[in-house]
């Protein structure tokens, strides 16, 4: 038995399908199993993480669980780590994050520390872990939908800031074939998963142009305009801002990682952008 957490979610949604696929059994953890839309093979079960319940019921039977810090924040995430130890869970992966370098550069930015310190959470329990250290990804584009569906003008800091986007799929594949593994070979492995190349930001505004036969473009704006914009009720404007910088950073980044970690795991070369483009079209038009 597999436990996705954030199963609803881009990266959780393709891993319980592939898991099925691979005729695995798995509980997909959502706050309303009425609108999961997951398939039947699943067993849905409901989960607030943020709650107060004790979390060992929902990992009782479980030999592995995929962990992802966005369903439900540090907090949840620390928790289930405690319940996967008391229930004799095996095996724990981690979507963590490429920000993270087990360096003192870990504390330079919320992104790196907050994965880095779950990290830690994990290595400490003594657990089986993997740690699926994803970046750039492709997903974050569904944040210009309704600019590209409004005008086709995407408003950008930084229209130069490089980054090797990953599909939401290859996420997925490499998670499963690490819950899956039965040799050991993924054990104790923190891998670095991206897109198979370097794109700029408006590099993939157009290419979403392509994919939709419409033209778009990026306007740029201020670094302050930037933050405003992004900064919500769980993005305070000043860690938003502190993102925007980071993004900038990307700008004159040379030469940006791209990792054949796909390819390596799962035998299949990473999907690109076009092809994510495509998959999403329907989001942008």
């Amino acid at each position: 038995m597999i436990v996705v957490t954030g199963a609803t979610g881009n990266i959780g949604r393709s891993l319980v399908d592939r898991l099925l696929a691979e005729g695995a059994a798995v509980r997909a953890l959502t706050r309303d199993p009425a609108r999961a839309a997951l398939p039947a093979g699943a067993e849905v079960v409901r989960a607030d993480l943020t709650g107060d319940d004790g979390l060992e019921p929902l990992l009782e039977g479980a030999d592995a669980l995929f962990l992802n810090l966005a369903a439900g924040g540090e907090r949840a995430a620390g928790a289930l780590v405690d319940a996967a130890v008391k229930t004799g869970v095996r095996r724990i992966v981690l979507n963590s994050s490429m920000a993270v370098t087990d360096s003192p550069a870990d504390e330079s930015n919320f992104i790196a520390r907050m994965h880095a310190s779950q990290e830690r959470a994990v290595r400490d329990s003594g657990l089986e872990w993997t740690f699926v250290r994803g970046g750039n990804y492709a997903t974050n584009a569904l944040a210009w939908a309704p600019a590209i569906r409004a005008t086709g003008v995407v408003r950008d800091a930084h229209p130069g800031a490089q980054g090797a986007p990953v599909h939401e799929a290859d996420l997925a594949d490499v998670a499963a074939v690490a819950l899956l593994d039965r040799t050991g070979t993924h054990q104790g492995r923190a891998y670095l998963v991206t897109g198979p190349e370097v794109l700029t930001v408006a590099q993939q505004v157009a290419a979403i142009g392509r994919a939709i036969g419409r033209e778009t473009r990026v306007e740029q704006i201020s670094e302050e305009a930037a933050a405003e914009a992004m900064a919500g009720p769980h993005l305070p404007k000043e860690a938003a801002l502190e993102l925007v910088r980071m993004f900038g950073g990307a700008v004159d980044a040379s030469p940006f990682p791209v990792s054949d970690a796909v390819e390596r795991i799962t035998g299949h070369p990473a999907r690109t952008f076009a092809r994510w483009a495509e998959d999403h079209a329907a989001d942008f038009s």
